[in-house]
């Protein structure tokens, strides 16, 4: 009966703070980077007491950073109350596990109220596994000597154990903290154990979905459940209503994303101890959600890269704090500076789009450009245009490279104002030197900026060249390519899959 759900990390191409406000939008790339919900029961059978029970048992295990956590779950209120625990709790496991029960109760009739109550007294067994992508090893890597490089990070064993800084600057403890590379992780595995859950508990099947469903073409109500209950769960965990577009891509996979209103989630955010969970999870099935998504994803024959400076992060809520006085305390200047984005955010999607049509109409014409001008530096990619079809194309290239320049120049020029490294120094000169090599179509830091990441976009088979150049410049290039594929109901266990990789290449070795 074990159900097995995945969720995929996200980077945020376009839209960095202005994704915040409706109507601006914000492209956001799914990546092949995944968290995994594991959901059984406990036990396999009921004991015959838990019938006059109120309360049934949750166990959560989380085997990298090896913690465990037992629940009661009170099955009149819905509320979760820890038993035992090893370590520190994890409140947007605990709200995905609550709501998405309240949403079984607010959905069910009767007769399925009976079937979730005998369900739910065998209690629940939840594993949750995140890829290696969604944490730094960085310091592993080099602590074993290894070079910095895409190979190094692969050998290490799939769902390694994560390593705790416990201890601030000057010694003193504090929360012990996980080194991430910002894909998205806490929206990820919201997402991932909240759609486990919905399956295994009947209010939805997410057993063959196609990707016309991913983008609403066709029935996508059952990902609608999903998206709802996990944006719910992940706001009220982080105590802030943020814009989601996290949370979207990890249902809906790679899009193009326009914030919903805020006053979705009031009755969530304003429910009283007294009020029932079932009544706070149907409002906001009920709510009109007005968040917007459009299919997006990379042209064909391109290559999104990520590599980590290993130069330490940067906290975005205190960045997007930075931002908000800024625009406070200067209106007129910042309304500018987010014209000048949008209008750069637009273009870029544009000449993207664009050159996804130009592939469709003419493949090949649109192959030979791209390897071709995957061996050259931008500035011969021109030289590559013989004919009307292939000057169509590098010019959208080059445009798309423009309207790059643009955003990072306003990204920048924001920062400055707002007193924050949104596109630091050193990270302004990894991206020029990078947009300079062969075969680089786009170079940016992604979402909110800061020193947590770079990405890039590279053409044909160049992304090779570029992880060994970052390699030698102090970069480690990420094991993340982008994948549009959303939410997914997957086979079996992640880790038996690993372990029969591991035995297949070893058997092809020897």
């Amino acid at each position: 009966m074990a159900v097995v759900a995945s969720a995929p990390g996200k980077v945020l191409m376009t839209g960095g703070y202005l994704v915040l406000e409706r109507p601006n939008a914000g492209i956001v790339l799914s990546t092949n980077a995944r968290f995994y919900a594991i959901v059984k029961p406990l036990y396999e059978e009921i004991k015959p007491e838990s019938w006059a029970w109120a309360w049934a048992d949750v166990k959560l295990t989380s085997p990298q950073m090896a913690r465990e956590t037992m629940y009661k779950l009170s099955l009149k209120h819905l509320k979760l109350q820890a038993v035992s625990s090893s370590e520190s709790r994890n409140p947007f496991v605990e709200h995905a596990v609550e709501y998405a029960i309240a949403a079984a109760h607010a959905t069910f009739d009767k007769d399925k109220k009976d079937i979730l109550h005998k369900l739910l007294l065998r209690g629940l067994d939840i594993t949750i596994l995140g890829c290696n992508e969604f944490y730094s090893y960085r310091n592993q890597i080099e602590a074993r000597g290894l070079p910095l490089t895409p190979e190094s990070l692969a050998s290490l064993p799939p769902f390694t154990s994560i390593t705790f800084n416990a201890k601030d600057s000057i010694g003193e403890n504090r929360k012990p903290e996980v080194a991430k590379t910002g894909l998205g992780s806490s929206a990820a595995m919201t997402t991932a154990v909240v759609a486990a859950l919905l399956h295994y508990l009947g209010v939805v099947n997410l057993s063959s979905f196609t990707e016309d469903q991913y983008h609403g073409r066709k029935d996508a109500s059952n990902l609608d459940i999903v998206h709802v209950i996990a944006q719910t769960a992940h706001c009220i965990a982080q105590g802030k209503v943020g814009s989601g577009f996290d949370v979207s891509s990890a249902v809906y996979g790679s899009q193009r994303y326009v914030r919903f209103s805020p006053e979705v989630l009031s009755s969530a955010q304003n429910a009283g101890m007294a009020t029932p969970l079932t009544e706070v999870i149907d409002d906001v099935l009920k709510a009109k959600w007005d968040h917007e998504r459009t299919k997006f994803s990379l042209p064909p024959l391109m290559t999104l890269l990520l590599g980590e400076p290993g130069s330490g992060g940067s906290s975005t809520p205190s960045m997007v704090g930075a931002v908000k006085r800024w625009q406070k305390s200067d209106p007129q200047s910042s309304l500018e500076t987010w014209r000048k984005l949008s209008e750069g955010n637009s273009a870029l999607e544009m000449h993207l789009n664009t050159l996804c049509k130009l592939a469709e109409r003419n493949y090949n014409v649109y192959e030979c450009v791209i390897n071709a001008c995957s061996l050259l530096t931008a500035e011969k990619w021109p030289e590559r245009a013989n004919e009307p079809s292939q000057a169509e194309i590098v010019k959208e290239l080059l445009g798309a490279r423009e309207a790059m320049l643009g955003i990072r120049y306003y990204m920048r020029k924001m920062g400055e104002a707002a007193g924050i490294p949104i596109e630091p120094e050193s990270q302004t000169h990894l991206l020029d030197t990078t947009m300079s090599m062969e075969g680089v179509l786009l170079a940016g830091v992604p979402g909110a900026g800061g020193f947590d990441a770079v990405f890039a976009v590279t053409l044909g088979a160049s992304s090779k060249n570029v992880t060994k150049a970052w390699s030698s410049l102090n970069v480690l290039a990420m094991l993340v390519t982008e994948d549009p594929r959303g939410v997914s109901l997957e086979d079996n266990d992640p880790r038996a899959k690993e372990i029969t990789a591991a035995v297949s290449a070893i058997q092809l070795q020897s």
